[in-house]
């Protein structure tokens, strides 16, 4: 896998609207938060745009991307939020020159598309982390300043490494494999696509947000008959937020539906890593080979 060159002060980083529309002046704070990192903003064309509840048509969509993609004097790509629409826009994306010269693509939640095709089809890592929409003005829950260092960090070349408490029902264990995944309804959206990430020996990610107890464990049991814990080396399990339940209980909590998914299977599990949906959204390099290590009190990922 191929890792983009760090960023260094002077460079410059575009913002990219590719899934859904954000509101006029969402990007201020992102502008001047990237500007004291000392970088230089460009805003893609159509960033602002409004189509129906995306971001632009998919036109639009897919050419600011493509022009941020093949802009060499852009070091990095950071997308301003989520929402829906990726998946629209990947196939008409071309990448000849982002795998000439290529750079960090940064977000999460709608854009696990993009992550996922770019580590794929590209061989290229990705971060999933922040988005600069986040940012705006009056955000009820802005991402933490934490997430946001450590995002800089990991742009200008300093690999994270995450130490946490264990949450009671992680499971024991040690294993190293390829970091893959993001938003789980997006990962069961692009299972059987060339989109779909190949998870044999990885060391899979996920996080969900607003969705019903049911269709968790729906997705949970997709991934499984679909042959994914088979094949994956352990599981980080995010942020869950929001979660909804039925006016008749479900029965069990996120966690509990995900630990009995994967009862019979004896990978390590990690649960309550700080990412997703939330606004301690700490950076992961999509890609890149971690060693997942989850003992009696607490859990460790390491990027090597």
């Amino acid at each position: 896998m191929i890792t983009p060159p760090a960023l260094k002060k002077g460079d410059r980083i575009g913002i990219v609207t590719p899934a859904g529309r954000i509101p006029g002046g969402a990007l201020d704070n992102a502008v001047k938060c990237f500007g004291d990192w000392g970088l230089e903003v460009v805003m893609a064309s159509g960033v602002y745009s409004v189509f129906n509840q995306f971001g632009g048509s998919d036109k639009v969509r897919v050419s600011g991307l493509q022009a941020m993609l093949d802009d060499e004097s852009v070091g990095a790509v950071i997308c301003s939020r989520g929402g829906y629409g990726c998946v629209r826009i990947v196939d008409e994306l071309e990448f000849g020159s982002f795998m000439n010269k290529p750079k960090w693509l940064v977000g999460y939640s709608d854009v696990t598309v993009l992550h996922s095709h770019i580590n794929r089809i590209c061989g290229v890592e990705t971060i999933h982390g922040p988005m600069a929409a986040e940012l705006a003005p009056g955000k009820k829950k802005p991402v933490s300043g934490r997430s946001m260092e450590l995002l800089r960090e990991a742009l200008f070349g300093t690999l994270p490494a995450y130490y946490l408490p264990n949450h009671k029902l992680s499971r024991t264990g040690r294993a190293t494999g390829v970091l893959a995944g993001g938003n789980l309804s997006v990962l069961c959206s692009i299972m059987g696509s060339n989109s779909a990430p190949d998870t044999r020996g990885c060391i899979l990610f996920i996080e969900e947000v607003g969705e019903y107890l049911y269709h968790l464990d729906r997705m949970m049991m997709a991934l499984k008959r679909s042959g994914v814990f088979e094949s994956v080396a352990g599981l980080v399990v995010g942020g869950m937020t929001g979660m909804n339940d039925n006016e008749v209980p479900f029965g069990e909590t996120t966690a509990e539906i995900i630990a009995r998914t994967v009862s019979e299977y004896d990978f390590p599990v990690m649960f309550g890593f700080p990412a997703g949906h939330q606004p301690d959204n700490h950076p992961l390099i999509m890609g890149r080979e971690v060693t997942l290590s989850v003992e009696e009190r607490t859990g460790s990922i390491t990027f090597r």
